[in-house]
């Protein structure tokens, strides 16, 4: 069954009121594929599923297949359109008792007219890193320690109050693929916990204090510049993974799609390509070398770093 944008997907209604009958716990869900693990936890915890609310994806950096076919199964309606003041309402009328939000890239109108509850799951340790893929910069900035929070859904993008939080430790050479699994993990962890003991933790619920904002990332932070260090450029390569970093090579702009750097002393200048091995090529950095293992010339339209993540 394939969705359509703007309208929902066919589902059987007998089977959505059986559900809403077996539990006085309601929830809808914003989710791609990152966060199914989210709708699983609260269907573990005796929540009732009654709408899905996705996004058009990419099918290489963002995907909704499993979240779709997951919602499926549950027989709920599946939503492709931006959630409006009019599907509040409707929630409302379907009883539904929380909205959980979680890798969703529009903003939602005033929820408290129409259902009860509403949280988000963000991938940072509130009130550390607000915005759209903090990870990035959990990396640029050398993080040992990370975590991942559930906070009350407010106006201004993750601002509310805390509800819980899971942290754990980072790699010192951590990288973007590795910390997004770690995330997923964790944020399956934080929803068992907020399932199970909703209503305590609503009630005492943390305002964020000291908050710390940082915004979706430029392409001159994705861009290596080879007068830097090695260590420099690899931290880059290793904080936008698949998102991919640019880079000018002989007045040439790519995109990198996977690098190594390495340590050597050498007297090349800067910048310059050392050796090539068909595509394949070794460029001089500050103390080292940085080899351009796979790149595509460089592409406006090229589906690369989109925030749908956050």
């Amino acid at each position: 069954m394939v969705a359509i944008p703007g309208r929902q997907m066919a589902f059987p209604h007998w089977r959505l009121a059986e559900q809403m009958n077996a539990s006085t716990r309601r929830f809808a869900l914003t989710a791609t594929d990152r966060y199914l693990p989210i709708l699983e936890a609260f269907v573990a915890g005796g929540w009732t599923p009654v709408k899905l609310f996705t996004v058009p994806t990419d099918e290489r950096l963002h995907s909704n297949r499993r979240v779709v076919a997951r919602a499926q199964e549950l027989g709920i309606p599946i939503q492709l359109s931006r959630l409006t003041d009019a599907d509040l309402t409707d929630l409302g009328k379907m009883q539904c008792d929380l909205l959980v939000v979680a890798s969703y890239p529009w903003r939602i109108g005033d929820w408290r007219p129409h259902i009860p509850h509403a949280v988000n799951f963000h991938p940072s340790p509130l009130p550390r890193y607000r915005g759209p893929l903090p990870q990035v910069w959990a990396i640029l900035d050398q993080q040992r320690r990370w975590g991942v929070s559930c906070h009350k859904l407010e106006q201004a993008f993750d601002s509310g109050a805390i509800l819980a939080q899971h942290d754990f430790d980072l790699g010192e050479r951590e990288c973007f693929d590795v910390l997004d699994m770690k995330i997923q993990m964790s944020m399956r962890e934080l929803a068992c916990t907020v399932a199970n003991d909703f209503d305590q933790l609503w009630r005492d619920a943390q305002p964020q204090l000291n908050e710390h904002y940082v915004g979706f990332w430029s392409e001159a932070d994705r861009t290596l510049d080879f007068t830097q260090s090695y260590e420099m450029i690899d931290r880059q390569l290793r904080a936008f993974g698949q998102h991919e970093c640019l880079a000018t090579i002989n007045d040439v702009a790519i995109h990198v799609r996977r690098a190594i750097t390495w340590p050597e002393a050498h007297t090349a200048r800067l910048g310059s390509v050392v050796h090539a091995d068909g595509l394949r090529m070794v460029i001089a950095c500050r103390g080292g070398y940085t080899a351009i293992l796979d790149w595509a010339f460089f592409s406006a339209e090229a589906i690369t770093g989109t925030p749908n993540s956050a």
